[in-house]
């Protein structure tokens, strides 16, 4: 329906009317439907060849799952980043591996770059690492049908493959040259280095340089809809730290005693849940306490041994908790009101609250509103339907968020899939060809 419309506006458009008369014949539908472009010869040859070597990239996405790359699997994280780097050589990327210090306990980074002088500069990310180390019992890539499962199939070797693909299609369709394309392959995406100023420096860097960037996680199709992705929400740490006085129970409440470190930390929960919680975008989450009259752990650790008895007041209570917002400003007002909220004290008790960065948002800017309508506008010359905008809370941080201040993007940019981060994760192969298609577009309409 949608292409019989066009064909015959076309036809009027060269015939009979001007392009202003015409969107005012055919109302607002028409200058819709005028603005979306079909599919060029160079679109159409990358369409053509990306179909014809999808099993080729199936095959790469194999190769790559069964090398195991757990984030602190340093040598297997540096392996996968041999075979991407062999291929981004392969289509003249000037390619450099960027080692960390050996204290982070963390593989390096893969950068390639290609010189051009036309277009947007466009950065591309991907990850090498996954959540899966080499004790664990999912290990291989296993194909049957239309569907593949394996460690990190989904999150994100599929995306890396797509990038890579992408690329090639480019090439083969000759129009790759004069490009400028940033390649950013991260090796702890999963668990982040640290100092993460240290770590994420060169990604920064390179979202500075950049025009537009490109996030190739999985993408999101659900309720009979293809989802893009202009926002995603940060995740940050908490640690409250609670003071009472140890004491004889029977003095609980008293005014030498005071109400004991376990009420007061209860009294901060609650009023975190009754008076900081509700802002759309924002969650907060306690993820675990302890308290009593010793606490061994602290802060910087995510376990730890408490003791205490009934007829003690408990003088120490230790809470670790993390956070997601939509924006810097979101963050901020957050932290300020769970100040607030911390800075009462019931009786003879004391309380402070600490604060981590970590992933940083990615907001919902008008410039990716933009991309998002290009990557709509390609899905439908696809002969697929308009991508809705995906509600922000249905995705976590992703490493595309560290560039975000610094330059539009997308995130989402990869294969379908389900089952990220458990022993059934899974990829729909169907969907690398149409994602091959949509990015490699993209990239070549940003590049006119």
């Amino acid at each position: 329906m949608r292409a019989d419309i066009s064909w015959n506006i076309r036809m009027l458009q060269s015939k009979f009317f001007k392009p202003a008369l015409l969107s005012l014949f055919f109302g607002c539908y028409a200058s819709t439907v005028l603005a979306a472009q079909s599919l060029d010869s160079n679109e159409t040859a990358i369409v053509s060849w990306s179909e014809a070597n999808v099993e080729e990239a199936i095959d790469l996405l194999e190769k790559l799952v069964n090398i195991n790359s757990g984030t602190l699997n340093v040598q297997g994280v540096r392996d996968v980043g041999v075979v991407l780097r062999t291929e981004l050589d392969a289509l003249d990327f000037q390619t450099r591996w960027i080692d960390q210090p050996v204290a982070m306990r963390r593989g390096g980074h893969l950068f390639g770059k290609h010189e051009g002088d036309r277009g947007k500069k466009i950065l591309l990310i991907g990850h090498l690492d996954t959540v899966f180390e080499p004790d664990e019992a999912f290990q291989t890539f296993v194909r049957e049908g239309s569907k593949a499962t394996g460690p990190g199939v989904e999150d994100m070797k599929s995306g890396d493959v797509i990038i890579i693909y992408a690329l090639k299609a480019l090439q083969m369709a000759g129009v790759l040259e004069g490009m400028q394309i940033v390649v950013v392959f991260t090796g702890d995406e999963e668990s982040v280095g640290r100092p993460l100023e240290l770590a994420r420096k060169d990604l920064i860097a390179a979202g500075k340089w950049a025009d537009v960037a490109l996030g190739f996680e999985a993408g999101i199709d659900n309720d009979g809809k293809e989802w893009a992705t202009i926002s995603r929400r940060s995740s940050s740490g908490w640690c409250l730290e609670v003071t009472g006085k140890q004491a004889h129970s029977a003095g609980i409440f008293n005014d030498r005693n005071g109400a004991g470190a376990i009420f007061e930390a209860a009294r901060i929960l609650t009023a975190f849940y009754e008076e900081v919680r509700g802002e759309e975008y924002l969650t907060f989450n306690a993820g675990t306490i302890m308290g009593g009259t010793e606490v061994d752990g602290g802060c910087s650790k995510a376990q730890g041994r408490v003791f205490g008895k009934t007829n003690i007041v408990p003088n120490r209570v230790v809470v670790r908790g993390g956070m997601r917002t939509i924006s810097n400003q979101q963050l901020e007002r957050t932290r300020e009101a769970m100040r607030e909220v911390v800075s009462r004290h019931l009786p003879v008790t004391g309380a402070t609250i600490t604060f981590e960065d970590g992933y940083p948002s990615m907001a919902p800017t008008a410039g990716n509103r933009q991309l998002r309508d290009m990557l709509s506008d390609i899905n439908q010359d696809l002969g697929r339907d308009e991508m809705p905008i995906l509600d922000a809370s249905r995705r976590g941080a992703a490493d595309i968020s560290f560039v975000a201040p610094f330059t539009d993007g997308l995130a989402g940019m990869g294969a379908y899939g389900k089952g990220g981060h458990t022993p059934n994760e899974s990829v729909d192969l169907d969907s690398i060809p149409i994602a091959i298609q949509r990015a490699a577009i993209l990239i070549y309409r940003l590049s006119r």
